[in-house]
């Protein structure tokens, strides 16, 4: 069983989405186990600070390094890491390939930063992995956790219902895009399913997937300015 242990300063941020849906199941199925940590239970003084001003001057409050020392060498006293991610703006952006690479891990820590930065000798220190999920910049690391998490527990076998659903995603092989889905009622407000996904015809079926998936995968570089 996979486990994730997750140092945060606002852990209230990930109770209700790791206790819903996929994630819920996937614990409830003994496949991962995901540990919350409160930064304030390892925060040294009696008032249970973790942050501070920067050093040097700047707006904003930095996360103090002692509580984050802390709580990872309590964790490594018990198992071992594979990796310790810190989530970052700064890092490589996360993707499908990575998220395949992870979901192979035995034990991970997800370090979510929050305020204007964590104290640099944190990452220095303990990161193997620096992960970003995009070219912007959000209040805390949380958000990102929650995403790398969800990326990688639904690809655990047997987590899914269908085995093969995670294994046919969009950028499972590479910079693909699947096929459009279409459901019951065929006809709605005088949107048709196409023709051919009533035919019956599995080879023409095929067809029109590998056909679509190839034009959604052209829409999808040039809306985000990829070489075709």
């Amino acid at each position: 069983m996979m486990r994730i242990d997750i140092i945060t300063a606002v852990p209230d941020l990930l109770v209700s989405p790791l206790n819903s849906s996929i994630l819920k199941r996937a614990q409830q199925k003994k496949k991962v186990e995901i540990k919350i940590h409160n930064l304030r239970d390892y925060a040294f003084n009696k008032h249970k600070q973790i942050d501070d001003k920067p050093f040097g001057g700047g707006p904003g409050m930095i996360l103090k390094p002692e509580p984050f020392f802390e709580c990872i060498e309590s964790l490594q006293k018990e198992r071992h890491y594979d990796r310790i991610i810190f989530t970052t703006p700064k890092g490589k952006i996360f993707n499908q390939k990575y998220a395949n690479e992870l979901s192979l891990a035995n034990n991970l820590i997800i370090i979510a930063g929050h305020y204007k930065e964590v104290d640099d000798r944190v990452r220095e220190y303990f990161a193997t992995d620096e992960i970003s999920i995009g070219n912007f910049v959000l209040t805390g690391g949380e958000l990102p956790a929650l995403v790398i998490i969800d990326a990688i527990v639904r690809l655990i076998p047997g987590v899914l219902n269908d085995s093969e659903a995670a294994l046919n995603d969009s950028f499972q092989d590479g910079e693909i895009i699947e096929a459009p889905y279409y459901t019951r009622p065929a006809e709605y407000r005088g949107l048709k399913v196409p023709e051919v996904l009533l035919s019956g015809n599995e080879k023409e079926i095929k067809k029109w997937k590998e056909e679509q998936s190839i034009l959604l995968t052209e829409r999808w570089k040039k809306l985000n300015n990829r070489e075709m």
